[in-house]
């Protein structure tokens, strides 16, 4: 401060004709001191610690530099702010000091800790942490700094573990309870936010029985006190600074003093005898060295003469050139080429005010100006603790964080952080592992929300994202993966021909087809032989005939599902299976009629000759017609998409339309079958020569009991089981009725002819040669 005052009052610029005085008052970092100090200002009374005697006025107090404690700098600000006094802080970073209704003087160089505080929640969420701990002073500094950043780092997803206060004044009981803490602590990373000497108390109890590796993560107000540095379990530390800064012709000023300067103060003379070992005490005890001249400034190494770490002292340096320009403003106008300063005139503090406020400048390259609430813009470094190849801890800018850049941008590391320990790897600090995609987060009870379990999303839902919330069902087609992290097609299923089920039934609805048609070469070739025109020849040939489409139906089930084949399968099938079922009705009303024939006056057959026969089997099949048509043009059948049989499958089949049609088909063959399978029944126990029958009752007895069997299949069949039964029940009761209906006589025919003459037929004897 006095460097910059003289520079001021040297400068040809800047008050040029006006002389700057001073006078120091010492706070004790006590804030009744300071409010003691406030009222010797004001009052006017001589400060007790030093006094510059070159002011151009005496007596008139134009405003004040400091203090460094928030705590100290708000009791001055209330007391100094009744008389519109302003106050230029260098280091009070309470961010409640930019209340401009509480402290309408109050300005300052350094930012305000709402800054601060949000650039470390942003530093500690950049680096992955989001289980800390926080240590903070006791104090104004401490207390709205660290609320600051807990609501910060609640904005940005961080958890706090604990979070605890101390002063160095305190019990050694009370420091030692905050050692425990983080001795017991599952936090890996210490945010705190204290005073040096504060935090210097709590290290020293620490150094005792250092604790597990933690990562320290400081503040302005400690991370660069060089003190701190030699407490090696800190070392990897990482902060936020002010900018480091060059003042040009400090140090030279800093070493130029001479013994008559350090006698006439008592802090120099106190910091002489501290860095020498000597006293400059007259006649002093013999066990103190007397200072004997020799002691040389330029040699000794103390951070009194290091001015490679000009911080806070230049923000010392910009609030005197600030309040420096505020009474330039107020007191001076350009004439011209040159600046001209009224010294006659009474200046007001309520001039100096409102100048303070507009002042906007560079020194040395450092830009000074106030916000509207008396802030400046938020700058500051990023610092870490490095040790060197001796071992020596290390103070390391790696970076910056800049508030004016846009969201996001306002973090740049330029070179490599060393981490507790001195690892390379960034530390991890969180109260559970992330959850990986596939599972979503639970919380704890009773504990923060960085506290969670994983648990495994449900069958058919996903989470694509680390510490997922929640985890959201896929599309209804869809289906997720193993690790449930992504969602897949479903498969379509369907009876396609290159699967072996679907390859067998259609080799045997091939082979039945074949049957049929064999057969029917077979009786063609046959036809004029008692045994094929027995029983009406041209029913059986019909019969043969719709046993042949019976078994291609079969294949019209085969493969994926369209509409033209959703409606040709079910009403191919039912017609064909109601065309060969009245055949057999026809063939079995036949076997009756003639029976009743052969009867004494029996004029029957008349009545159900060929024609009658025919005109049967064209009136049933009608019906089945009709009811089919019915069926297409009221509620025909189609392909659908069934996606609930199967959650993880999509079953592609045909879709009934109308369940009547569809029953009513099946009931209207059914009716036929038991009414077929009832006249067989009563023809049974005929004369052997019209045995048919009973070929009939055993077929129609296999036909009834395979659809019988078929609709709680059909039901309860899953996917493309449901078709596969369809078609066996289709190929098993066509094999039922030409197996038991055609082989025997085929038999006969190919294997015993000597049977197969209109006697044989009558009595069973053989035919003669």
């Amino acid at each position: 401060m006095i460097f910059a005052i003289e520079e001021i009052n040297n400068s040809t610029e800047l008050l040029p004709g006006i002389k700057l005085g001073y006078q120091i008052h010492d706070t004790c970092a006590s804030v009744l001191v300071a409010a003691h100090a406030a009222f010797q200002l004001i009052n006017g009374q001589d400060p007790v610690f030093h006094k510059g005697s070159n002011c151009s006025r005496s007596g008139l107090v134009m405003g004040v530099v400091g203090d460094s404690s928030s705590s100290a700098s708000i009791s001055i600000s209330r007391i100094i702010g009744s008389f519109n006094v302003p106050l230029v802080s260098f280091f009070a970073t309470c961010a409640c000091l930019s209340d401009k209704q509480q402290f309408p003087t109050f300005f300052r160089t350094i930012p305000s800790d709402q800054f601060q505080a949000d650039a470390l929640a942003k530093l500690v969420k950049h680096f992955g942490w989001t289980w800390i701990g926080a240590v903070r002073s006791d104090s104004d500094y401490g207390n709205y700094g660290m609320a600051s950043f807990l609501a910060a780092a609640q904005r940005e997803g961080i958890c706090v573990e604990y979070s605890v206060s101390l002063l160095r004044t305190d019990p050694l009981s009370r420091i030692q309870r905050v050692a425990d803490v983080i001795r017991r602590s599952t936090a890996m990373v210490v945010v705190a936010f204290t005073a040096s000497g504060d935090l210097k108390a709590l290290l020293e109890v620490l150094a005792r029985d250092p604790p597990p590796p933690r990562q320290w993560v400081g503040s302005e107000g400690w991370i660069t006190d060089p003190y701190l540095m030699r407490y090696s379990f800190c070392a990897g530390a990482i902060g936020v600074a002010i900018q480091r800064s060059v003042i040009p012709g400090l140090r030279d000023f800093l070493l130029d003093l001479s013994p008559t300067e350090v006698a006439a103060s008592s802090v120099l003379t106190e910091f002489w005898e501290d860095a020498f070992n000597c006293t400059l005490q007259k006649n002093a005890a013999p066990q103190n060295r007397e200072c004997d001249g020799s002691e040389d400034l330029k040699m000794l190494k103390s951070p009194y003469t290091d001015t490679s770490q000009l911080r806070i002292t230049n923000m010392v340096y910009k609030a005197v050139y600030a309040m420096a320009h505020a009474i330039h403003n107020a007191m001076c106008q350009p004439n011209n080429f040159t600046t001209k300063c009224e010294k006659d005139i009474k200046l007001e503090l309520k001039q100096v005010l409102p100048q303070l406020q507009k002042v906007n400048f560079s020194r040395n390259g450092y830009p000074v100006s106030f916000d509207a609430n008396g802030d400046s813009v938020a700058f500051y470094e990023l610092v870490n603790w490095q040790k060197s190849e001796s071992g020596v801890i290390e103070l390391v800018t790696v970076g910056y964080y800049d508030a004016s850049l846009p969201k996001g941008q306002e973090f740049h590391i330029s070179r490599n952080i060393t981490w507790m320990d001195g690892g390379t790897q960034v530390p991890v600090s969180v109260c559970s592992e992330s959850c990986p995609p596939g599972s979503r987060k639970v919380l704890q009870k009773g504990k923060p929300i960085c506290c969670y379990d994983c648990i495994p999303c449900p069958e058919g839902e996903i989470s694509n994202t680390t510490d997922s919330p929640d985890c959201f069902p896929c599309p209804s087609e869809s289906w997720p993966n193993a690790q449930r992290d992504a969602c897949f097609p479903k498969p379509v299923e369907f009876l396609s021909y290159d699967e072996v089920l679907a390859i067998i039934l259609a080799a045997f609805s091939i082979s039945g087809t074949c049957l049929a048609i064999i057969t029917a070469a077979i009786f063609f070739h046959h036809r004029t032989t008692p045994i094929v025109r027995a029983n009406n020849s041209e029913l059986s040939f019909l019969l043969l005939f719709s046993l042949t489409l019976c078994f291609l139906c079969s294949l019209t089930f085969i493969g994926a599902p369209s509409d033209w084949s959703c409606m040709l399968r079910h009403t191919a099938f039912g017609i064909t299976f109601v065309l060969c079922i009245s055949c057999v009705l026809g063939k079995t009303v036949v076997v009756l009629m003639a029976f009743k024939a052969t009867l004494p006056g029996s004029n029957v057959m008349k009545w159900f000759g060929p024609p009658q026969q025919r005109m049967t089997v064209v009136l049933f099949t009608f019906i089945q017609v009709l009811i089919c048509t019915l069926w297409l043009l009221l509620s025909p059948p189609f392909p659908m998409k069934n996606l609930s049989t199967y959650k993880e499958k999509i079953i592609l089949e045909c879709a009934l339309g109308s369940a009547v049609g569809f029953w009513a088909v099946l009931g209207y063959i059914g009716l036929l079958a038991v009414f077929c399978f009832v006249l067989a029944v009563l023809a049974r126990k005929l004369p052997d020569n019209f045995n048919e029958a009973k070929l009939i009752t055993f077929s129609m007895l296999i036909f009834c009991a395979v659809w019988l069997t078929f609709i709680p299949a059909y039901v309860s069949s899953p996917g493309k089981f449901t078709v596969a039964v369809e078609i066996f029940a289709i190929l098993a009761s066509s094999f039922g009725l030409i197996l038991c209906i055609f082989v025997p006589k085929c038999f006969i025919i190919l294997f015993q002819p000597e049977k197969n003459c209109k006697k044989s037929l009558l009595d069973k004897t053989k035919c003669k040669k």
